[in-house]
């Protein structure tokens, strides 16, 4: 039994970003989480409580993307070293809900 991700398509991956400014109103922390699709399949996620307080919407979503970024470049790392299937060669697109994030 395998998994297949696409059959013969070429490998594409997308991350999807999320948080939430102070959702903890004990400790004041967000909340922040992601999720890697490849070729239409869920590959890596996470949510978890932000390590860092932030003072606003958007730098929440900021660290969200932040640490996003740093997964996808282990996700493209990883898929290369198996070397089963043809290296992710585009670069990984990262979508974020918050304007000021993003500009």
């Amino acid at each position: 039994m395998f998994l297949v991700y696409g059959g013969e398509e070429e490998l594409v991956v997308r991350g999807y970003t999320d948080a939430s400014f102070q959702t903890d109103k004990d400790d004041s922390r967000s909340q922040s989480g992601y999720v890697f699709w490849l070729n239409g399949g869920a590959v890596s996620w996470k949510s978890s409580k932000q390590e860092t307080l932030a003072d606003s919407t958007t730098e929440v979503e900021y660290i969200a993307a932040f640490n996003a970024a740093k997964e996808s470049v282990w996700i493209k790392k990883f898929v290369t070293e198996l070397a089963v299937v043809p290296s992710i060669t585009d670069p990984v697109d990262l979508y974020c809900d918050n304007n000021g994030a993003i500009a």
